[in-house]
Parts: C-alpha cells; structure tokens; sequence
C-alpha cells in the first residue's frame, strides 16, 4: 500500500520520494489542493505557516498526520482534528539557532554594531571590549536547541546551566528562576511557545536579572512581554538580543526598533543554508517510522 503525503514544495516532493511506501504529492499553499492529493493521509505545512489551517484539514478525510517542518508548533495545537497526530521537526533547527544565539553575544559583548557605525562615520572608535569569555548562561529550554547551544559555547569558555520546564538530572526547574536569575551574565530563552510559557518572560522575570545581563530570545515573541523589555531597555540596565518579537511582524513604528541596548533580526535564527535539507531529512524520518507501524519519534503530547 502506496501513502500520499502532502508536502508544500519540489524540495519535499524530492526529499520524500526516497522513502519507501510513500507517494508525495505538492501543493501550493492557499490554492486549491491537487485532486490526486485528496486521499492523503499525511500533510507537511509550509515552514512557519502562520495561517489557520484547519480549512485544508476539512478537505482531507483520510488526514492520519500533520507533520510540521517546524519545532514549534504553537499554529496547529488544538487545531488538528481529534485523531490526528502532530508530530514536529525537533532535532533540524536546533544547531542553527544555537548559532544565531552565540552570534548574538558576541555581536554585543564584543561590539561589533559600535565598529560598525564607527566604520561608516570614518572613525577609528578604538577601545576595549568585554567578552564572552568566563561569562555564565543560563538556557531556559532544556530540548534540542537548549543542548545545541551549551555545547558550542563549551568552545568560548563560557559555562552555561539549563532550566526544563521540571527539574531532572543536570536541568533546574522553571520553578527555580526567581534563584537563578541575579547570578546569570546572559539567559536565553529557548522554550517552545505555549500558554504557559506566555510573558514566562515578564516584569519580575527581568527584575531579578543581574545589571548589564543580557536577555536573548529565540523561541517566540510571546513568551516575553514586550512593555516589560522596552522598559528595561530603555532604563538602560539590560541588553536584549531577539530574533522574535511580539507583534510579529514589528510595526514599522514600534518602539523596539528604536530601543537601546537592543540587537533585532527578523525571526531568521532557523532560516539559513542547508535549512530545507536539515528539515525533510526529519520529516522523511518520522513519515518513514509511521509508514512502518511506528509512532514518530516528535509526536506532540499536551501543548507540546
């Protein structure tokens, strides 16, 4: 027995014709779905689809799995028709925006944007910088990109403590944060975007920051409340590194785009060469265990 799988691209159309038992099908997101697509079992959104998409759910009867080229998968919880599995792409994206977390740092801990402005005005702006040497991080998200980013800062001689959403062995708890937070020079937020992760990053969340600490924000928008950082930002006491914002996209005339203190790139910590290989060598992965009897290894249990 042959299994359609709706995919949203030629990258996937090729990825998945390697795996066996599977007919892959494409469609264009937005656009009618292909008659020969009709019966599939499988559907992959588009990467970072941020559109309602239960209308294509409603057209698909034999829909078994949704899954996402995506980590998170805060779009599709509690959309998926009951029956339906969710299964996420943890494990494709993790080294890459592990990548854009230690770029972040030492971008501001070694200046690199103040010789920049220095370069185009024509001065030659010499002085010291800090580093991110002996600098302790601390990782809240203790899944893949939290592992991925505390092994490549093993190199930059920075140590580095992970907090899960329970303590276990080697990972504090969320619990413990009010505690942790003074003895950090940088946090990273790496958690996936639920509701109670919501503003996880709030007011008091970034009081009980050290000064001069450094907050970076790799997950989604969300988890921090926008008015507490400007505040902080523009107080002058913290620094702030976000790849998401909320809104999302940021309004031309929002104030964190004025904010000092403040390194912003536009959600693109995940999108970077070789990303759609990464992703489909997942999603070939799970669709593959399914395909065989299996239950895919990111299933999505809960929020997420």
């Amino acid at each position: 027995m042959t299994l359609t799988v709706l995919v949203p691209d030629d990258f996937g159309v090729q990825a998945l014709s390697q795996v066996d038992g599977v007919r892959p099908v494409r469609y264009t997101p937005g656009q009618p779905l292909p008659a020969d697509g009709m019966d599939a079992e499988v559907l992959v959104p588009k990467f970072l689809a941020g559109t309602d998409p239960r209308d294509v759910f409603a057209q698909l009867p034999n829909l078994k799995l949704v899954q996402l080229l995506s980590a998170g998968a805060e779009n599709f919880v509690g959309k998926v028709p009951d029956g339906v599995l969710l299964s996420t792409c943890r494990g494709a994206h993790g080294g890459s925006t592990a990548e854009w977390a230690i770029g972040a740092l030492l971008a501001i801990y070694r200046e690199f944007l103040v010789f920049e402005r220095a370069r185009v005005e024509g001065r030659w702006d010499y002085h010291l910088t800090d580093t991110l040497q002996d600098k302790k991080v601390l990782i809240v998200g203790a899944g893949d990109l939290g592992e991925q980013l505390q092994r490549r800062l093993e190199p930059f001689d920075a140590s580095s403590v992970l907090v899960g959403r329970t303590a276990r062995d080697g990972i504090h708890g969320v619990d413990e944060l009010p505690s942790l937070l003074p003895e950090f020079d940088a946090v990273v937020i790496f958690t996936p975007m639920t509701e109670e992760t919501r503003h996880l990053v709030d007011a008091k969340f970034l009081a009980a920051m050290k000064d001069n600490a450094i907050l970076v924000n790799g997950a989604r928008g969300p988890v921090v409340d926008t008015d507490a950082l400007l505040a902080e930002l523009n107080s002058g006491r913290l620094r702030a590194a976000l790849d998401v914002t909320d809104p999302e996209p940021l309004p031309s005339d929002h104030p964190l785009w004025t904010a000092p203190g403040l390194l912003l790139t536009p959600h693109v910590a995940g999108s970077c060469t070789g990303h759609a290989h990464r992703a489909y060598a997942v999603v070939a992965s799970e669709i593959a265990r399914y395909v065989a009897g299996e239950r895919p290894r990111n299933l999505v249990n809960g929020a997420y």
